[in-house]
C-alpha cells in the first residue's frame, strides 16, 4: 500500500471530499465545505516528495518536475479513485487530492432536473456544463452519460486530464481516453475523434482556444458535445466562449456557437441543512430566440429567454436558490451568498446572518 493511502482513507473515515498536502503544514482534508486538519504533524519538503513520487509513473514525474503541474489519477483498489493535482508552490511541492465516487450516481441519486434528460436525447449540438472548481460539474455530467449509457446505444468517447468516472458497459460502447496516457492533448484527441464515427464526445475541460473551435466544429458537423468550463451562469458563458477568441474571429464563433449551442447547465453547491451539500443549476435550453441573440451578440438578452422558458424546464440560478430557500433545503445566509440578485434574499435572512465580514 502507498503511503498516501493511509492518508486518503482517514479522509473518507472523516466525511471529506479533498485532500490539501503543502510543505510547512499538516494535511488538510475537505469536509461540508469546510477544511480542518487531518493530523497535527506538518509535512517537510523530502516527506512530500515521497508521497508523491512513489505514486506516479516515472515518465509522469518528469512531466511534472520540467512543467511544475501535473493531473493524474490514482486509485485504491476497492476502495475509491481520486484525481490529483500536483504542484509548485512558495513552499515547494504541493498537491491536492479529490475522490472520485466509486458508484456513478444517477438522475435521480442527485436529484437532478429533469430538463438535462432532453439534453441527453439531444443528436448534436453543444451542451456546457459550467461552475467553480468543486462544484460537481463532473460528477453531473457522469450522471448523464450514465443516463445515455442506461438507456440509448450510442458511441461515446470520453477525452478527460484524468480519467475520473470509468462507466461500465450498458447500452452504449464508451472509450476513455486520458490526456497525457492515450493522447497529447485536447485538441489531437478532438482531431482523432472526427475520424472515430463518434455519437457523443465529452470533453473534461474546454480550456484553449483550440479546444474550442474544434469542439464547436465536431458540434456543427452532426455530433453531441458534453464540455465544462468555470463560468458561473449561462450568459457569462457565452460571452467566455466567445471572447476566448481574437476580435477578427468572434463574428465566426458568434455564427458557429448559435448554430449549435444546444444547452448551458450552470451548477453550484450550497450546504444543505442540516449537514452535506446540494447542487442548484441555471438551466438554459434551445429557444427560437437564441441563435439571433448569439449572432447579434446582445448577450444580457439571454437572461429574459431563461426567465420565460420556465414550461420548457429553463430556470435562473437565483429561481434555484429561492426554491431551495422556501423547500427548507439551504438556508437563506447560504442563498444570499450565491445570488447574483441578493436584494431578492435580504428579507429573508436572520439578524446576524451577515456578521463576520458578509
Amino acid at each position: 500500500m502507498a503511503a498516501i493511502d493511509a492518508l486518503l482513507k482517514n479522509m473518507l473515515e472523516k466525511g471529506g471530499s479533498d485532500l490539501h498536502l503543502t510543505v510547512g503544514l499538516p494535511p488538510k482534508i475537505r469536509a461540508s465545505g469546510s477544511l480542518q486538519p487531518l493530523t497535527d504533524q506538518p509535512l517537510d519538503a523530502a516527506g512530500m516528495e515521497a508521497l508523491l513520487r512513489e505514486i506516479c509513473p516515472p515518465r509522469r514525474w518528469q512531466d511534472f518536475l520540467e512543467r511544475k503541474d501535473l493531473d493524474l489519477a490514482h486509485e485504491i483498489t476497492g476502495v475509491a479513485r481520486f484525481r490529483g493535482n500536483y504542484l509548485y508552490n512558495h513552499w515547494g511541492q504541493a498537491a491536492v487530492f479529490r475522490q472520485i465516487p466509486a458508484k456513478i450516481l444517477s438522475f435521480e441519486d442527485l436529484k437532478l432536473p429533469e430538463a438535462l434528460k432532453k439534453l441527453c436525447h439531444l443528436d448534436q449540438g453543444l451542451v456546457v456544463v459550467t461552475g467553480p472548481t468543486g462544484s460537481g460539474k463532473s460528477t453531473t455530467l457522469a450522471a448523464m452519460i450514465d443516463y445515455i449509457n442506461t438507456h440509448l446505444s450510442r458511441h461515446i468517447i470520453t477525452i478527460e486530464d484524468p480519467i475520473e468516472f470509468v462507466h461500465p458497459v450498458k447500452k452504449s460502447v464508451i472509450v476513455h481516453r486520458e490526456v497525457g496516457e492515450h493522447t497529447e492533448s485536447f485538441a489531437a484527441a478532438l482531431k482523432g475523434a472526427m475520424r472515430h464515427d463518434p455519437d457523443i464526445l465529452l470533453l473534461g475541460e474546454m480550456r484553449e482556444m483550440e479546444t474550442i473551435k474544434l469542439a464547436l466544429g465536431c458540434a456543427s458537423m452532426g455530433m453531441l458535445v458534453f464540455g465544462t468550463l468555470h463560468t458561473n451562469n449561462a450568459p457569462k458563458t457565452v460571452d467566455r466562449i466567445i471572447n476566448t477568441f481574437p476580435a477578427e474571429e468572434q463574428n465566426q464563433v458568434r455564427v458557429m456557437l448559435a448554430g449549435c449551442l444546444a444547452g448551458v447547465v450552470a451548477q453550484l453547491l450550497c450546504k444543505r441543512v442540516p449537514k452535506g451539500r446540494c447542487a442548484v443549476h441555471e438551466i438554459l435550453l434551445t429557444h427560437e430566440a437564441l441563435p439571433n441573440t448569439i449572432r447579434s451578440g446582445q448577450i444580457a438578452n439571454i437572461r429574459a429567454i431563461i426567465e420565460s422558458g420556465g414550461a420548457d424546464g429553463m430556470v435562473t440560478m437565483d429561481t434555484s436558490l429561492m426554491n431551495r430557500v422556501k423547500d427548507g433545503t439551504i438556508e437563506a445566509k447560504e442563498a444570499y451568498m450565491k445570488a447574483a440578485n441578493k436584494a431578492l434574499f435580504a428579507p429573508l435572512l436572520k439578524p446576524g446572518d451577515l456578521e463576520g465580514g458578509h
